[in-house]
């Protein structure tokens, strides 16, 4: 019943989460000897990911769940395979031509199964079918297939239509939802405060969908809701998980909590007391625990006291060996030990599909924006100096970024310096450049300012907006300001539109990527042809 944490790297000293993610020795412990019956993978390449996993399979007491939130595709963990732009740039292009919209969802969920299934992934913790009706939302945002639950329902649905063409298993998330919220529940624990009426209008459809579509789980979400439960959040009350998913709904497939290490749960509940509260709220899976063998050790002395019922594990254990069928009766799910190193890379050919990063490509060009006067114009060699601001929440945990990043090497390559700006450099537009900077205040001329901001896990949008919002201002009123790019969240366009000159040069993408770069850049530089919508 419970699905651990752990790098998807293969040597210890690679570990970039020691509090959440466990040498090998200990993992191993708890696969072989306490029985653990899955992991959530993070970070690594797709070829880390191919032998990790037969590594985990081959040391576990029972077939393992091997997890991972791939939401966006394979490519969006683990590098190499394909990375797909995010939901909401899906459902934008469901404004003008819904079919195209199911298409390219259906598609979206087919490629990631079977990339993921080459690598040894069967769980894919997605789709995210959280309505994002509020555009402050800090972790949601552009994971959400749109902001109407008749739009959520529909993609949603067509991307579990495409995961339904494999044997991997499926996850709708984060019940009953999560997409109203301005509170990142990694962080603190967010309170809902509709009415049971409301939920039932907007929330609660897409779940409704994704259920009698056939999602194989749902994961709840770690949120206070009066109107239902003024106790405890939906991870942890029967009222919600059991009474109204179960109950109302009609749900038999597998109930999982979202991460239990956080901050929503952890800050306010016992490390091993929160799971065994999640089993008798209703939960089959306990994921990524705190102190995942203290929670098994109070789970059976739980047992043991007579505040569980054997019966109550047996019927989660059930489930967990249907779900589990469903993988296992394809035996390529399973390697046999004998499978040789050259069997084992012939999966990895599927990954990264022409087919698969064509699709990607065209939700890229068909969700962007585009606006004022393009291309944008070089300026003369005598024009004085021209910068590129780079601006991003947090650079060192920045992944889209490097050396060969488009959006440093394409402006690079046309004479424009570099100014790297994030929430932790001395990023005052107005101030002295900080130490090193390639742009001295004197010989500032034409910017070009880049943005990356979206919902993310632990890095809410809200103060790298307004830091993007004070360059934008400096760069406007000191007449600096070439062209814009924004990467990422539509909110923060929305923010930006009022404030651009009408021939002012911009582009907007939802993905973050290289290839959403360089196809962004393409487009403000009259560089290629993609397809575009003007704003």
């Amino acid at each position: 019943m419970f699905v651990v944490r752990a790098s998807g790297r293969f040597f210890d000293r690679q570990i970039e989460f020691p509090d959440w993610e466990p040498p090998a020795a200990t993992l191993e412990h708890w696969l072989h000897d306490l029985g653990v019956g899955g992991v959530i993978l993070v970070g690594g390449s797709a070829v880390d990911l191919l032998v990790r996993s037969r590594w985990l399979q081959a040391r576990a007491q029972y077939p393992l769940f091997v997890a991972a939130d791939i939401e966006e595709g394979v490519g969006q963990r683990f590098a190499g395979a394909t990375w797909f732009p995010p939901p909401m740039a899906i459902a934008a292009i469901a404004d003008r031509d819904p079919d195209k919209a199911r298409h390219y969802a259906e598609a979206y969920g087919a490629t990631t199964a079977r990339e993921a299934l080459a690598i040894g992934i069967n769980w894919i913790l997605g789709p995210v079918v959280d309505v994002n009706n509020n555009p402050q939302n800090p972790v949601i945002n552009v994971r959400a297939f749109g902001e109407t639950p008749e739009r959520v329902a529909d993609l949603a649905t067509a991307f579990l239509r495409g995961v339904q063409r494999f044997p991997a298993l499926s996850c709708a998330k984060h019940f009953p939802g999560h997409g109203d919220t301005s509170v990142d529940s990694h962080v603190d624990l967010p309170v809902l405060t509709h009415s049971a009426e409301r939920l039932a209008q907007v929330e609660q459809p897409p779940f409704a969908r994704a259920i009698a579509a056939g999602v194989d789980a749902v994961m709840s979400a770690h949120l206070l809701i009066p109107s239902w439960d003024g106790d405890r959040p939906a991870t942890l009350s029967s009222k919600i998980l059991t009474d109204r998913l179960r109950g109302d709904l009609g749900f038999d497939g597998l109930i999982l909590t979202d991460a239990l290490v956080m901050g929503a749960i952890a800050n306010r509940y016992g490390a091993n007391e929160a799971p065994l509260l999640a089993l008798e709220a209703g939960a089959d899976i306990l994921l990524m625990p705190v102190d995942p063998a203290g929670a098994i050790r109070t789970i059976c002395d739980a047992v043991d006291r007579g505040r569980v019922s054997p019966e109550r594990i047996r019927q989660s254990v059930e489930r967990i060996w249907r779900a589990k069928h469903k993988i296992f009766a394809e035996p390529a799910n399973l390697p046999p030990a004998s499978e040789t190193t050259g069997e084992a890379l012939a999966r990895l050919q599927s990954l990264a599909a022409p087919d698969a990063g064509a699709i990607a490509t065209e939700i890229l060009q068909e969700s962007q924006q585009v606006g004022g006067s393009l291309p944008l114009s070089l300026l003369p060699s005598n024009a004085g100096a021209t910068r590129n601001v780079l601006l991003v929440d947090n650079l060192v945990t920045c992944g889209f970024l490097g050396r060969q990043a488009p959006a440093i090497a394409i402006p690079q390559a046309r004479g424009y310096a570099l100014q790297l700006v994030d929430l932790h450099t001395d990023s005052d537009p107005q101030g002295d450049p900080p130490p090193g900077s390639p742009c001295e205040p004197s010989t500032q001329g034409a910017t070009l300012l880049q943005v990356f901001i979206r919902g993310n896990p632990f890095g809410g949008p809200a103060r790298a907006t307004e830091l993007a919002d004070r360059w934008l201002k400096y760069l406007l009123t000191s007449g600096q300001l070439q062209g814009v790019a924004i990467y990422g969240s539509p909110y923060v366009l929305q923010q930006f539109l009022p404030q651009l000159p009408a021939d002012l040069p911009y582009v907007f993408s939802y993905g973050q990527m290289h290839e959403a770069q360089a196809i962004a850049l393409g487009t403000l530089y009259g560089v290629g042809d993609p397809v575009v919508s003007k704003s």
